[in-house]
């Protein structure tokens, strides 16, 4: 468990302790459904969408994932690739991207686990590699532009915070228009 990039002492047991045995999963998409990480499918005879997570899972082992995600994603190249491409193509903001990239991370534990393995660091060619020579890669290869991320931290209707900022403003000159209340001589 602790070969895992972003997993440390504390994520490990926070983990192991929330998943249990890995060998009773009957496959490696039931960890990820048990965990909660998977898209929640809204689906009728026409239409057929995504949304975000189903959540059914255990709290503690989705943040505690979300985390792993969060630090493996700067030391495997194969995560930083994913993330990368997340933000940059599929136009996905920040959280959503290190969802999909903590059931990545996930299904890679779980696997190891099951196979009483250690987790490899490889880069995107397949090619074994060392932690550093993976934080190295990651720097270097797949970093997103200040732009991107910019842009995926926008809000799609800016409109609606005018709309607040008008109400908070007015609330706040509504209060100021109020005479105090007089205190008792």
């Amino acid at each position: 468990m602790l070969s895992a990039p972003g997993v440390g002492d504390i994520l490990a047991g926070q983990i192991l302790g929330r998943l249990g045995d890995p060998h009773r999963f009957t496959s490696l998409a039931a960890a990820r459904s048990f965990s909660g990480l998977i898209p929640r499918r809204n689906a009728s005879g026409i239409t057929d969408h995504a949304g975000g997570p189903t959540k059914p899972g255990d709290a503690s082992l989705r943040a505690a994932l979300f985390q792993a995600a969060e630090r493996a994603r700067k030391v495997d190249p194969q995560l930083a690739a994913r993330y990368q491409r997340l933000m940059r193509e599929s136009g996905r903001h920040h959280t959503s991207a290190i969802c999909t990239i903590a059931t990545v991370h996930l299904t890679r534990i779980v696997s190891c686990l099951r196979n009483g393995v250690h987790y490899q660091l490889r880069d995107v060619d397949g090619t074994p590699i060392t932690a550093q020579q993976g934080r190295t890669i990651a720097a270097e290869r797949y970093q997103i532009p200040t732009v991107v991320r910019a842009a995926r931290r926008s809000i799609s209707n800016p409109h609606s915070i005018t709309r607040r900022n008008q109400r908070v403003k007015k609330g706040v000159a509504e209060r100021s228009k109020t005479p105090p209340v007089p205190t008792p001589a």
